[in-house]
């Protein structure tokens, strides 16, 4: 009688760390960071034209990557899209957060470790 208290107190217990634990999985995907940023492709390419609707998608992108495994995603997915979109100008890329006023916790860039962004 004892044992069967015992281990339905030890299952109870496991369910409730389970339930408690943080998800470590990205809710963010490559499609809502490159709809995010889509409004910017002719700022990154000349360094004019930087509008509000690029500004907005800056910001929304920073609002929605409010994890660590949110910001390493949409770093991942900045890399991907800047390596697959011709004529993007890294230092108007890298200084794109700071004109739109945001501050993110990394360096956009190809060579970012965006597994080392916290």
């Amino acid at each position: 009688m004892a044992g069967s208290f015992v281990l339905k107190l030890t299952c109870l217990v496991l369910v409730c760390m389970m339930l408690g634990a943080p998800i470590a999985q990205a809710a963010l995907s490559c499609g809502t960071v490159q709809s995010n940023l889509v409004g910017c492709i002719s700022y990154l390419r000349t360094g004019k034209g930087l509008t509000s609707a690029c500004c907005g998608g800056v910001k929304a992108l920073n609002n929605a990557a409010q994890t660590t495994p949110d910001r390493q995603a949409a770093c991942e997915c900045i890399k991907k899209a800047s390596a697959s979109i011709s004529g993007i100008n890294p230092s108007f890329a890298a200084g794109l957060p700071g004109k739109c006023g945001v501050n993110i916790p990394y360096k956009i860039s190809t060579s970012t470790n965006c597994k080392t962004v916290k």
